[in-house]
């Protein structure tokens, strides 16, 4: 059995690491657990550079409270101002007991203009689906994607995707020469 201690204990990000290891080790038995870490940078990132950051401090932070997990678990979601408006996306930093990292990247969509101005001044994503939308705390449940796309892709499997693109360098030692043992 493999253990997995996700960089935090929101339930949509626990599925998403549990989902996105089973698509890549079909039949590995698995066992996730969540712990409180502090990504290292605003709450609301706003840059494709500081989304990194806070996936990779994540990562690490839990791989050091976690004692001997198999893999720890980083995953940040932020916001970019593009040309033509504001994208929404994240990054998944998985980190092995042995030190040796992958990272995965979630696609990329186009907020709507509302929710844009509202993170602009100040708002995080949830908070602004929440305003927009007259919901309560969506980050813990469908998200921004989830909501816009009437959960034909919902947050845990958009980041579920982006888990499995992290667990490649694993997937593939003989590739990437990393040590990942079966036992």
């Amino acid at each position: 059995m493999k253990t997995i201690i996700v960089a935090s204990t929101n339930p949509v990000k626990l599925a998403a690491a549990r989902a996105g290891f089973a698509s890549m080790f079909p039949g590995c038995p698995v066992e996730v657990r969540g712990v409180s870490v502090a990504s290292g940078v605003s709450d609301q990132p706003k840059s494709d550079a500081e989304v990194f950051q806070g996936a990779w401090n994540r990562a690490h932070g839990a791989s050091s409270m976690a004692g001997d997990c198999d893999f720890a678990i980083g995953i940040e979601g932020g916001v970019e101002d593009k040309h033509d408006g504001m994208e929404a996306f994240a990054w998944t930093i998985v980190r092995s007991k042995h030190g040796v990292c992958g990272r995965g990247r979630t696609g990329a969509f186009l907020l709507p203009p509302r929710i844009a101005e509202l993170i602009r001044q100040g708002k995080e994503l949830g908070e602004a689906d929440d305003i927009v939308f007259g919901r309560t705390n969506s980050k813990q449940e469908n998200g921004a994607v989830g909501i816009l796309t009437d959960n034909a892709i919902d947050r845990a499997k958009f980041y579920a995707d982006a888990v499995a693109l992290a667990f490649i360098p694993f997937k593939n030692e003989h590739l990437y020469k990393v040590q990942f043992d079966e036992k």
